[in-house]
């Protein structure tokens, strides 16, 4: 009998590995468990894996041989349904158009974790194609997996995009660890709901080969964890040069546990806050909520400085995404098995038509825009907004701000995604309370270029002197240990 870890970190786990009581057999068993108690309340795994049970028992057998790959030896991932895994799992972005759908090849994040030795177990469900399908699509919602609900708050809370199914199932702990993608929050913004470590990476440090895309300028694979080590460990898997995606050819910090797991790191550290952009637009519980956690930082030793950035009064608009998004997506769909009937984004918007009373629930104007664009990226209007984005994310934002007021790194109230993402630059949420009414509430640290080395170690900083994480209770007491034979 293998006994369930509440909370059970990375490290809790390869301990119990390691001594011989528990195995990565046991711990698929488990969260199977998990997922057929819980997952019926909040609909987030989308699809398991039917090898996973085979591939823990071979990492068990290796384990015995040869000992331990890494951290992520043995541990059952979950993966964003947009990630190619060349498996018996589907990949559709949540759309009924791609149900059918097998990768003919892992992507490059699948193959990372599988050279980890991670056991991949399910995909997560998402907003259908990232959120770029319609105005107004709830978050969580898909054609193909239905509503994603915040297991803080089933149908109270949102449970926040575009990576909702990662974020809600590993909130209510259905695996170790997920994988989602961002372009704009998709990362960052179901973390900071579901009271979770979310890492949105520099665009280049996790390659997107084999993800559909959004748009290349701003896409992004990232970590979703429950705390800040063991989305490091993810991070550290994930991430690495491939010569299919050459952004990621650009450069790679240097992983260094050592630097990262520093309680003290925040003593002395300058933070540039930036809250322009929201005033009017939180409630005051919330903004309550960010001064306590600012006044938290200057207990924990760092300088806190009110910034104001020309960036927090951009008008940004959606026109980059809408025409990368033709271009890219056709790229990808032209490279699926031949049995895919759906070829272009032509096909998608044809197929959603054809399927109209399971498919246009929320419409597709999103579609139909970048439809309308060349898929050339000529247009005049393309390159002038994308001019015009970077510049205002990096000089007139996040770099103005670290240059300006001397600063370290720059905090964001929430999921502070847009500054960050349009930039391609990384940001790190992490936990920092819930509202009366329970509803998670986090922060985010944003920094320059491939500054995930400094970001993460003030994260890490500042969940340990906090540690206001806590499990939720799922309509039962979440402390319930579940058994399972091994």
């Amino acid at each position: 009998m293998a006994e369930w870890l509440p909370e059970a970190t990375i490290d809790e786990m390869q301990e119990k590995m390691e001594k011989g009581e528990l195995s990565s057999h046991d711990l698929v068993l488990l969260y199977q468990a998990r997922i057929a108690a819980f997952d019926k309340t909040i609909n987030s795994v989308l699809e398991l894996n039917p090898d996973a049970l085979h591939i823990a028992a071979a990492l068990d057998a290796e384990r015995k041989q040869k000992g331990a790959r890494g951290p992520l030896h043995g541990i059952p991932v979950l993966v964003k349904d947009n990630i190619d895994t060349n498996d018996k799992m589907h990949t559709s972005a949540g759309s009924l158009a791609l149900k059918d759908s097998f990768a003919q090849r892992d992507s490059f994040v699948a193959a990372k974790l599988r050279e980890a030795g991670a056991v991949i177990l399910g995909k997560t469900n998402m907003t259908e194609w990232a959120n770029f399908m319609a105005n107004g699509m709830k978050s969580g919602y898909s054609s193909r997996g239905g509503q994603v609900l915040n297991p803080y708050g089933p149908g109270k809370f949102d449970v926040g995009g575009s990576s909702a199914g990662s974020g809600a199932a590993i909130a209510a702990n259905l695996a170790a660890v997920a994988v989602g993608t961002e372009t704009d929050g998709s990362i960052l913004n179901p973390a900071s709901q579901n009271s979770l470590v979310g890492i949105k990476p520099t665009v280049g440090l996790v390659s997107r080969s084999g993800i559909i895309p959004i748009a290349h300028t701003q896409d992004t694979a990232g970590p979703m964890a429950r705390s800040v080590k063991d989305a490091v460990y993810l991070l550290e898997a994930i991430a690495g040069q491939d010569p299919q995606d050459p952004a990621t050819m650009v450069s790679l910090p240097k992983f260094d546990h050592d630097y990262f797991f520093d309680e003290q790191a925040l003593k002395g550290t300058k933070i540039a806050v930036v809250r322009e952009e929201y005033i009017g637009k939180w409630t005051q519980e919330q903004e309550q909520i960010f001064q306590k956690a600012v006044g938290k930082l200057e207990e924990l030793g760092a300088v806190v400085v009110e910034a104001a950035i020309p960036a927090a009064k951009a008008t940004w608009g959606y026109k980059v995404l809408s025409y990368e998004f033709k271009a890219d997506l056709n790229a990808y769909l032209n490279g699926l098995s031949p049995n895919v009937p759906v070829r272009t984004l032509a096909d998608v918007i044809a197929f959603n038509y054809e399927h109209g009373e399971k498919m246009l629930k929320y419409g597709q104007e999103v579609l139909l825009e970048s439809e309308a664009t060349s898929g050339t990226l000529t247009e005049a209007e393309y390159l002038e907004e994308l001019e015009y984005n970077l510049y205002m994310a990096r000089e007139q934002g996040i770099d103005y701000a670290l240059k300006e007021y001397g600063a370290d790194a720059v905090l964001f109230p929430m999921d502070g995604s847009t500054i960050g993402s349009k930039a391609g630059y990384p940001s790190v949420t992490v936990p920092t309370a819930f509202t009366e009414g329970g509803e998670p509430v986090g922060i985010t640290f944003t920094g320059t270029a491939f500054s995930e080395p400094l970001l993460i170690k003030l994260a890490y900083a500042y969940e340990q002197a906090t540690k206001v994480r806590r499990a939720p209770e799922l309509g039962i007491n979440a402390e319930e240990k579940i058994h399972t034979t091994s």
